[in-house]
């Protein structure tokens, strides 16, 4: 066998300062409510999903909420915009809405529910140059808010100043205010925190107390029209960077931040499916060249563990 599977803390010297990679399985172990196939499967499993909402998702053939939700609400204010009266417009998206808001509410756990797990997240992603969450939810950014919390020399950085995001992101990489090291971290296909208002710009939500109450104050911003989510839900791998391209922060994470990892990589609760293969195709084309890779394993499960090492290898090389 090519490989072994080792205890984390016999390696983790190995790959210090390193970037580390985080899929769904990293949010399951902190609570069991995001183990869901998709946000439009749950719903649907819910009822929460109408006729015309379907016919919505046939129309695009996707499965992606933040298209549809994003795709109405545009149509919706162009027509209140020119005074065109459009009941049937606007109660579509009204009901795409609701139904994107009450699957976010049933699936995320409050800020209270996960806060005592926020230390042992903080303490192991401080130890990574970049973190990159392939997850919509607030468990990174709750962890970082709480890191920067501390009486500490590390600073966490989401690259957001003032709302809007730094797009010379790589100046950031430089501790300052007396800092000693940093830890960048990205969403490549968004997050629940970043949205688009009404004339496209991409801005970070925020509470008032950038705490505890932002999933309300998310919620509510959706529920009161303001803005519309930033994330890539579902599709193929194909789908998702046609929607990427669409933005301009998951633009310059895809292109740039996925370009610049290297040499040591950790894939954290990952699957590595093919739906996800454009982020590994975009990671083999870094600036550094890998040199090595730590995947978790849950269970010592061997039959992923073959898969993921057969994956890797075929994508990324020897």
């Amino acid at each position: 066998m090519p490989y072994r599977i080792h205890n984390w803390a016999d390696i983790a010297k190995d790959y210090k300062e390193g970037s580390l990679l985080l899929g769904n399985g990293a949010s399951i172990a902190i609570d069991n409510r995001f183990n869901y196939s998709s946000i439009i499967e749950y719903a649907r499993n819910k009822k929460y999903l109408t006729e015309d909402i379907h016919k919505l998702f046939e129309f695009y053939k996707t499965k992606d909420f933040e298209l549809v939700l994003r795709l109405v609400w545009q149509a919706s204010n162009v027509n209140q915009a020119l005074q065109i009266p459009d009941k049937k417009t606007n109660d579509a998206y009204n009901r795409v809405r609701s139904c994107l808001i009450k699957s976010v509410r049933d699936i995320h756990p409050e800020h209270n529910e996960i806060s005592k797990e926020l230390p042992a997240i903080y303490k192991f992603i401080k130890n990574f140059k970049t973190v990159i969450s392939l997850n919509h939810d607030l468990i990174v950014y709750w962890a970082l808010v709480y890191g920067n919390e501390q009486k500490d020399t590390h600073q966490f950085k989401d690259c957001y100043i003032n709302s809007f995001f730094e797009e010379d992101w790589s100046k950031l990489k430089e501790p300052i205010y007396g800092y000693k090291s940093t830890t960048l971290v990205f969403y490549p296909h968004g997050t629940l925190y970043l949205s688009r208002n009404n004339v496209e710009h991409e801005i970070k939500l925020k509470a008032f107390n950038d705490g505890p109450g932002l999933l309300q104050s998310i919620l509510k911003e959706w529920e009161e029209k303001r803005t519309v989510p930033l994330f890539v839900c579902e599709g193929t791998s194909e789908q998702k960077i046609n929607s990427i391209k669409n933005s301009m922060y998951l633009n310059t994470v895809y292109r740039e931040v996925l370009t610049s990892l290297g040499p040591c990589l950790v894939i954290y609760g990952w699957s590595l499916s093919s739906q996800d293969e454009h982020i590994l195709m975009r990671i083999k084309l870094s600036e550094r060249k890998l040199e090595k890779v730590a995947v978790s394993v849950h269970d010592n499960d061997q039959e992923y563990s073959n898969r993921v090492y057969n994956k890797i290898h075929e994508i990324l090389g020897g």
